[in-house]
């Protein structure tokens, strides 16, 4: 049997079985019984299956129902992001764009729908983001937390996990390969403009508002990496 079939019935398993994460498989020997395949494809296969999250294996203890999360997927990001930076693409510009695009398409539905528990927690951490930039300090934690929040209302886990793979796909190639400027001043008013834009209720300008947001920092990592690209012609060769 292949491997590739081998690991397609190992996820229907799961399925049928309505198996959580962090729930137990069967035991190697009663796999290779199921599967009817030998311990060393069924291990390959499990492996394969580890290295997508969809199973978890603990030596010593068996092979669990993995967590599932977008890790895989953050690391393709990623790796694919730096790849092509170092091959002369606006990779890191268009991972941006793929996140302007998702929350864009989102911003008008929360306008006036976002709960006051919810505006009230943005509305602190646009304070913090502003006490911090005033120290000197800065707030990357902050704002993360700030479009995890805005976006919490629509009660949909996947988009949620989604958001978060594009946040820390972006944010952590983008602190590898440059340093962007920051003007701290600019970048709370527009987080504040974000937050009484959904609470006024009107969607066109909460879209932009969160337009003029992604314009900013997009007009500061163009400047960043073009300035960067001229300095080490090296790294598009």
């Amino acid at each position: 049997m292949a491997a590739r079939d081998l690991q397609e019935r190992i996820k229907k398993l799961i399925v049928d079985r309505r198996l959580a994460s962090g729930a137990p498989l069967p035991t190697e020997p009663e796999l290779m019984e199921f599967l009817g395949a030998s311990r060393n494809s069924v291990r390959e296969a499990l492996k394969a299956l580890q290295a997508m999250g969809i199973v978890e294996i603990r030596h010593g203890f068996g092979t669990y129902v993995g967590p599932m999360t977008f890790a895989p997927m953050i690391e393709g990001l990623t790796f694919r992001t730096v790849a092509g930076h170092y091959r002369g693409e606006d990779s890191l510009l268009q991972l941006l764009e793929l996140r302007e695009a998702v929350e864009t398409g989102l911003i008008s539905r929360l306008a006036g729908r976002i709960p006051d528990g919810d505006i009230g927690e943005l509305d602190a951490l646009v304070d913090r983001m502003e006490e911090r930039a005033a120290q000197g300090d800065g707030f990357a934690e902050t704002d993360r937390a700030f479009h995890a929040t805005l976006y919490r209302g629509l009660d949909n886990a996947l988009l949620s996990e989604v958001l978060e793979a594009f946040w820390d796909a972006f944010h952590r190639v983008r602190t590898d390969l440059v340093d962007v400027p920051r003007d701290p001043k600019v970048t709370c008013r527009q987080h504040r403009e974000i937050v009484d834009a959904v609470r006024s209720g009107d969607s066109v300008r909460a879209e932009n508002a969160i337009r003029d947001h992604f314009d900013h920092i997009r007009a500061r990592l163009s400047t960043t990496v073009h300035t960067a690209a001229i300095r080490a012609p090296h790294a598009q060769q």
